[in-house]
């Protein structure tokens, strides 16, 4: 990879596509020069850009649309909550939203959803969280566990409610057992088979009516995952036999998106092909509820170069950000791809970029090969457009950023 020329970069860069590239060595991202982007901040900038949010959606419901049983979307909001972004798509009108705390509910009303748009699905659910759940009887509430069936039975009976199961199979990006929610060791999330019983009983004896199926398996999973990912859908569906008030399957969200040269795209085909056949005469909805792949690619977080400095055989690329930005990749092992945001010519050599928290995990890439580098560039880590300032805290004191909603 030595020697790329600075005028324009040669095709083959994995990332690129046509809302992401370099036109005369600059990044463009969204119709906008990344660099310039950045120098009108201060300090972290997340780019967000709507266009590629609305196409993914476009995209993963032309495959549902093959389907032959209703579809929904629910937009997973814990990906990114950033409010434009959120009042963008409760105007487009055309997806839900599904989120995991009271103040992520008062954030999708405020941004413009109906409450019979949002979907719950939350574990450690608290009496004062359903409290203020059950001020809207039109949310539809995944329940998570027994007690909080009861819970909700005690405080409304007669209530419509949802049931997160667990079908104790499932998969994530690279069969990784960090993201993979259900499988042989026991899981937080959902309700068992064997409790399904209890979970039955219980719902009648306060006259709950189970009208939603959820089971989400887990995050990330590609092409090579879904034969897991079938398995798991057929034993989630399992649990229908004994529910026969349901009208809508929920089979959560994990659909991931390339993150490393080498990844190819998930084949939503094949996807869409495995929903056709197991709904197959089954009277349901199928919904379900991505985050990443509608938010993650659609995000860049565009970092400085404070320091370029070898220390021993290492040259190390110091950026004026760190790991608490985007805690997915030194917590998921998903990486943010490092691209600079101006090319220069002269030979790329792999340099380790490092951030600026005081914690040995604090490497945004290690051994990537870059252009030449100095103080005052830009780098923009690709794919930061879910689960990072969402995530994001304020170790160190250093979680301050900008975020701006492009084309919206």
């Amino acid at each position: 990879m030595s020697g790329r020329p600075a005028a324009r970069a040669e095709p083959g860069f994995w990332w690129s596509r046509d809302d992401l590239d370099y036109v005369d060595g600059r990044l463009m991202f969204a119709g906008r020069d990344v660099a310039a982007m950045a120098d009108e901040a201060e300090g972290p900038l997340f780019l967000y850009s709507a266009e590629r949010v609305a196409a993914n959606l476009a995209r993963l419901q032309a495959a549902l649309a093959t389907v032959s049983r209703p579809t929904r979307v629910y937009y997973a909001m814990k990906a990114n909550r950033f409010v434009p972004l959120l009042e963008a798509m409760a105007q487009w009108g055309r997806s839900g939203v599904d989120v995991c705390s009271p103040e992520e509910v008062d954030r999708a009303l405020a941004a413009g959803f109906a409450a019979r748009d949002i979907s719950f699905t939350g574990t450690a659910v608290s009496n004062r969280d359903l409290d203020r759940l059950l001020k809207h009887p039109d949310l539809t509430i995944n329940c998570d566990s027994v007690g909080q069936i009861r819970r909700i039975g005690e405080r409304a009976p007669g209530r419509a409610i949802g049931v997160r199961v667990n079908p104790e199979r499932g998969t994530g990006y690279g069969s990784s057992e960090r993201l993979t929610y259900a499988g042989a060791e026991a899981t937080k999330f959902g309700i068992y088979r064997q409790q399904w019983p209890d979970a039955l009983a219980m719902a009648r004896a306060h006259g709950l009516s189970i009208t939603s199926l959820h089971f989400h398996v887990g995050c990330g999973y590609l092409t090579a995952e879904l034969d897991a990912w079938d398995a798991a859908v057929g034993a989630g569906l399992a649990f229908l036999d004994d529910a026969p008030d349901v009208r809508t399957v929920n089979v959560g969200g994990g659909l991931g998106l390339p993150h490393r040269e080498g990844d190819r795209p998930l084949d939503l085909s094949r996807w869409a092909a495995i929903l056709q056949r197991r709904f197959a005469g089954r009277d349901v909805t199928v919904a379900v509820e991505p985050g990443d792949y509608l938010v993650k690619d659609a995000g860049v977080l565009v970092l400085g170069v404070v320091d370029v400095e070898p220390k021993r055989d290492v040259t190390f690329v110091a950026v004026d950000g760190g790991f608490n930005l985007a805690p997915e990749p030194a917590y998921y092992d998903l990486p943010c791809e490092p691209a600079a945001c101006a090319l220069r010519d002269g030979p790329w050599r792999p340099v380790t970029i490092a951030g600026n928290i005081n914690e040995a995990l604090d490497t945004w890439a290690t051994g990537k090969s870059m252009p030449p580098l100095a103080e005052g560039d830009r780098i923009a880590l690709l794919n930061a457009g879910g689960y990072a300032a969402s995530m994001s805290s304020n170790h160190c004191m250093r979680g301050e950023f900008g975020e701006v909603l492009l084309d919206g």
